[in-house]
């Protein structure tokens, strides 16, 4: 893979799943790579793992659905460093009929998935704008674009990222900043219970390969950027 050692990379949801392996990508290329998460001590695991691989990460503990959160580790960060590609991977679900969801639930899932994108987006937009020049990678999924049960909230998190992201990106065209919206169907991380993994793992895509994907994409150079892409399975979406 193609270094890339100045650039700052900051990869929220990073404890497990895409982010995790994003992080291993990225670090790969010799990127300054933060990771964020709520669980700590994944990160602080992600990390030795790095070590020992001759590669390393900086932890920022970050829960998304905060703003006050958000803001305090975009501050830290950038004390020291540079952000120059901010990947929104955070995010949950609930995997139950629309009339089961408590509020609280419907609440979790809005909050973490579309509102924790926001306000990173907002706390880290400021300053690329000031540089002229970034990108943003957004983890959306195929609920934003094909009607799956027992996904209303999640669907309607994804679906809301998917408009604010297009929206935003026109806005930011003249600052030179990428928006990259990944639209994946089924991988094989925790989100899904254990039961479908165990039943389609066999069918699923790999975390591995969505995270080298995205480095791919980081590093497409001039004038181009890839907006949005679809990936799923060979074999289709999960019913």
């Amino acid at each position: 893979m193609t270094k890339q050692t100045n650039s700052g990379i900051w990869i929220t949801g990073a404890s497990s799943g895409i982010g995790r392996a994003a992080a291993i990508e990225f670090a790969k290329t010799g990127a300054e790579v933060f990771v964020s998460s709520r669980r700590a001590a994944e990160l602080e695991r992600l990390q030795t793992y790095l070590s020992k691989e001759k590669s390393r990460v900086e932890i920022f503990p970050c829960n998304v659905a905060s703003p006050s959160n958000v803001e305090r580790t975009v501050k830290k960060i950038i004390a020291g460093h540079q952000i120059d590609c901010l990947i929104n991977n955070a995010g949950i679900t609930s995997f139950k009929k629309a009339e089961a969801n408590s509020i609280q639930e419907i609440n979790d899932v809005i909050n973490t998935n579309l509102l924790g994108a926001i306000y990173t987006i907002k706390y880290v937009l400021p300053h690329m704008i000031e540089r002229r020049g970034g990108t943003i990678i957004n983890i959306i999924s195929i609920a934003a674009k094909k009607i799956f049960t027992h996904s209303s909230a999640y669907a309607a998190s994804k679906s809301g990222l998917l408009a604010y992201t297009n929206s935003l990106r026109e806005e930011v065209r003249e600052y030179n900043i990428r928006i990259i919206n990944i639209v994946p169907g089924a991988i094989e991380t925790s989100i899904w219970p254990d039961a479908v993994r165990k039943e389609n793992a066999g069918r699923m895509m790999k975390a591995e390969d969505i995270g080298q994907l995205l480095v791919r994409l980081y590093l497409q150079k001039g004038n181009i950027v890839t907006e949005e892409i679809v990936v799923r399975p060979i074999t289709g979406d999960l019913s």
